[in-house]
């Protein structure tokens, strides 16, 4: 949900101790929407996140990592020849407006300091990043705005900036109790309440303007003409409770969620939906707007990368299957090769009653106990003894075809079972490393081929997961087949406990027993990691095997992630995502 006025200013007071007199160490631009802005300062070492994206504009302080094209945008780069050590002086935030504007000391090209002013409007789709000089002329900006976009307000180098236009309503923020109270009483008598606020006000959100009903009236959206005295002196009072709250700086961060899901956030409590929402409180909104807006972001982000690759897998997968399925029938067919034996046999023993030309022949069946009639098809251009050894070179043919048939389909159902983990493992992945890994991979088992005019790349492989268990003892996870591989095969030891959740795909779990065993609570929360990192992440409880590294074994020839174990014990368990987060090293 974008943010509102309300809200952005309950941000700036949270941000205004954390970041005032921090230098800017870094600056990244992991996204085509997003700034990152590495600081250093008296109130410790922090990430600010500037993102104008629609629906997801927002600044707050993160604790998550992103990964980084390796060519940085000239955005990017303008911003650090111009803010890498800058001082953040001071946030202001312009007549309550959706906006933030970072007051910087920072040096010029000759090393001479300067005054610079890095804004943030976050105004849904006129979201943008305008760093000026302290006179006002802008330097440069994310998104330019020329006369063909907007008569109204240009955004372009060497401009002079100005404020975003002003509304066609007061401000909610400015207006004067006396103002407020005029408007209300020259209200249309058949206006909804919510409605009417918003339509006579600027700076309110939808949110709030049903919450200030609600709390006067009872209902979210109510007629003005049918409020009673009572309900009127309390919707006009509920206005005020609400700026009082705003110079009090009374806000509390909270989130709505609907079945556990985030579904909207508030800088106040929200009573509106009653028992149909459930609401979350949070020390901090920059940890409601991180938990709201980064994870599925993130998700969204890895999505979009890897829908090429994970299309032909997915490809791949779906071919595997239809030869499967011809093999298996084929399979199937073969099994009258007996038949054409015998039609070969009983051919051969009646060549005296058959003539060329003929369609078919009825003979007796002297392998059957009653000999009973059977009708042989015949080919009337061929001989007797040609249609005899036609049958038999059918059975032999079939009787080699059942021999290899089993083993082209014990392979292709290895490969099968092979490209389905790679699609979950691709559903899995964190980082475009991750996906680069899992795509060096498929070429190097000839499922994707790689370009000739390609240059291959080197690619630094990424370490397993890990996670540290309640008592203390370290717990890996593997990102990938190769990287099971490794980590069971070569890097963990032989008395090392190894986890898997059940005939499902997911990833290899190893805890560092260091010859000792683990104890309950550190199996518990390893077989939770590997039901989480599985195919199986979204379901109910899934049993979960684990057994000693010495008792896994990869078969020779197998394809990547593939191993036989024995001499292991089950537990069920959920894959429970708290714990997970809880347990990261």
């Amino acid at each position: 949900m974008p943010l509102d006025a309300i809200t952005i200013n309950a941000l700036k007071c949270e941000l205004c101790p954390a970041v005032a007199g921090a230098r800017i160490d870094k600056v990244q631009q992991p996204g085509r929407d997003t700034v990152i802005l590495t600081l250093r300062g008296p109130a410790g070492n922090c990430k600010l996140l500037i993102a104008v994206g629609t629906g997801t504009a927002r600044v707050h302080l993160s604790t998550e990592s992103y990964e980084n094209p390796q060519q940085p945008p000239m955005f990017c780069m303008l911003l650090r020849k111009h803010l890498v050590g800058a001082k953040i002086v001071d946030i202001t935030q312009e007549n309550m407006e959706r906006m933030l504007s970072f007051e910087l000391d920072a040096f010029d090209e000759m090393g001479v300091a300067c005054q610079r002013r890095l804004i943030v409007e976050l105004m849904g789709r006129n979201a943008n990043i305008i760093l000026t000089e302290g006179d006002g002329h802008i330097i440069d900006c994310l998104r330019r705005v020329d006369g063909d976009m907007s008569r109204i307000r240009q955004v372009l180098p060497g401009l002079v900036y100005h404020l975003p236009p002003a509304q066609d309503r007061p401000s909610f923020f400015t207006a004067t109790k006396a103002e407020r109270a005029a408007l209300f009483e020259r209200a249309d008598a058949e206006k909804l309440s919510d409605k009417w606020l918003l339509d006579s006000f600027s700076g309110l959100s939808p949110l709030v303007a049903r919450e200030l009903s609600f709390a006067a009236v009872g209902e979210v959206s109510k007629p003005l003409g049918f409020f009673a005295p009572s309900e009127r002196a309390a919707f006009l009072s509920g206005m005020e409770k609400l700026l009082a709250r705003i110079a009090a700086h009374d806000y509390v961060p909270t989130m709505l969620l609907k079945d556990g899901e985030p579904t909207d956030y508030s800088f106040m409590p929200i009573a509106q939906y009653e028992n149909a929402l459930q609401t979350d409180g949070f020390a901090t909104f920059s940890e409601l707007l991180e938990n709201f807006y980064t994870k599925r972001e993130k998700a969204e982000l890895m999505r979009r990368k890897s829908q090429a690759l994970y299309k032909s897998v997915r490809s791949a997968h779906e071919r595997e299957l239809r030869k499967l399925s011809a093999r298996r029938d084929e399979l199937l067919k073969s099994g009258e090769r007996d038949l054409n034996r015998k039609r070969g046999d009983l051919l051969t023993a009646n060549l005296y009653r058959i003539q060329k030309g003929e369609h078919s022949v009825e003979v007796e069946d002297y392998f059957e106990p009653d000999c009973p009639k059977l009708k042989i098809n015949l080919d009337p251009l061929k001989t007797p003894q040609q249609n005899a050894a036609q049958y038999y070179k059918e059975y032999n043919k079939a009787k080699t075809a059942e021999t290899y048939l089993h083993g082209l389909i014990e392979k292709g159902e290895r490969e099968e079972a092979y490209l389905a983990s790679v699609m979950d493992e691709i559903e899995r992945a964190e980082s475009e490393k991750e996906l680069s890994e899992i795509r060096r991979e498929l070429e190097e088992t000839g499922f994707l081929r790689v370009p000739r005019a390609q240059k291959r790349e080197k690619i630094k492989e990424t370490a397993p997961l890990r996670f540290i268990s309640s008592t203390g003892m370290d717990i890996q996870v593997g990102r990938n087949n190769a990287q099971n591989d490794k980590l069971t095969t070569k890097t963990a030891r032989r008395t090392d406990v190894w986890f898997h959740a059940q005939k499902i795909h997911g990833s290899h779990v190893v805890v560092s027993a260091n010859d000792s065993v683990p104890d309950e609570q550190t199996i518990f929360e390893a077989a939770t990691l590997a039901a989480y990192y599985s195919q199986g992440r979204a379901g109910g409880k899934l049993p979960v095997d684990y057994t000693q590294i010495r008792n896994v074994k990869k078969p020779t020839g197998a394809m990547p992630g593939f191993v036989n174990y024995v001499n292991y014990q089950t537990i069920l368990v959920d894959p429970d995502e708290a714990l997970v987060e809880k347990l990261k090293a």
